[in-house]
């Protein structure tokens, strides 16, 4: 019995290895393409968005059992309850980003962060509304929870396939300050992904995240730029995903759903 739990934990991390590899370095190479092509990042990371869409909706139509997994997704008439917990953990999950990534800020800075403003800020208004919400969400979801996150459950546990997703999805963000800022987003979208398995609903969360992003003036946020509130409201998001985990991994239609097939040991 030793030799294929072996040969299993290994096939599951160099999945975990592989996988995101692959995903990453195919995005930046596309990434290098659309500046080549517009020649600024703003309008780039637009097309890029537009590239991703598609070619992450085409694999989906075109290849969904490469992104089918075990056990089924939870009955939607079952979901209400869950509806609700979300929409309360994107707030927590908003709160916990925003004072984690001002506490860093305010600390240490960040040439990456800034650089990222004053971009935004030549692009214009416009553009950066229609990308941050329209173009990020529906790209970023197709990409990470669309592509990445059933790719790597093929082979990988709820926990290990949300942790390297997220870590993924907040590495890409190329500075410290927003990849902070979006981990608690990143793993709320993967477990609520598990949990449904459809898109749609990550990418209203993604939006709401970014609005409020865009909507709540940083004033209001300095009082949680301190590492007292950042630890308190990082704990306290910690442990709404614990609650939130076990509410996906121990979903009752699991058992059944799971009893053979990839991807079914959680």
């Amino acid at each position: 019995m030793a030799a294929p739990r072996t040969d299993h934990r290994l096939l599951a991390v160099a999945w975990c290895v592989l996988v995101p590899l692959g995903v990453v370095t195919a995005y930046l190479g596309l990434g290098l393409g659309a500046v080549s092509v517009v020649g600024e990042p703003i309008g780039a990371t637009a097309l890029l968005g537009a590239v991703v869409i598609v070619l992450a909706g085409l694999m989906r139509v075109a290849r969904p059992r490469w992104l089918d997994y075990t056990p089924a997704p939870h009955p939607t008439c079952e979901t209400s309850h869950f509806g609700l917990f979300v929409a309360a953990s994107a707030v927590l999950a908003f709160l916990a980003g925003q004072s984690l990534a001002l506490w860093l800020y305010t600390t240490a800075g960040s040439a990456g962060f800034d650089e990222s403003l004053r971009a935004r800020a030549d692009a214009g208004a416009a553009v950066t509304v229609l990308l941050a919400l329209v173009i990020a969400p529906i790209a970023e979801e197709m990409l990470f929870r669309g592509l990445l996150y059933p790719l790597l459950r093929r082979h990988v546990s709820v926990v290990g396939s949300v942790l390297v997703t997220t870590a993924v999805f907040g590495l890409v963000h190329g500075n410290a300050v927003q990849l902070v800022a979006v981990l608690p987003l990143a793993i709320l979208l993967a477990l609520v992904y598990e949990r449904i398995r459809r898109l749609w609903p990550c990418v209203l969360l993604h939006v709401g995240f970014n609005l409020a992003a865009i909507l709540v003036p940083a004033p209001a946020l300095v009082g949680l730029a301190n590492p007292v509130a950042a630890l308190l409201l990082g704990t306290v998001f910690a442990g709404v995903a614990l609650v939130l985990c076990q509410m996906v991994v121990l979903d009752p239609v699991a058992p059944a759903a799971a009893a053979d097939g990839p991807g079914g040991d959680r």
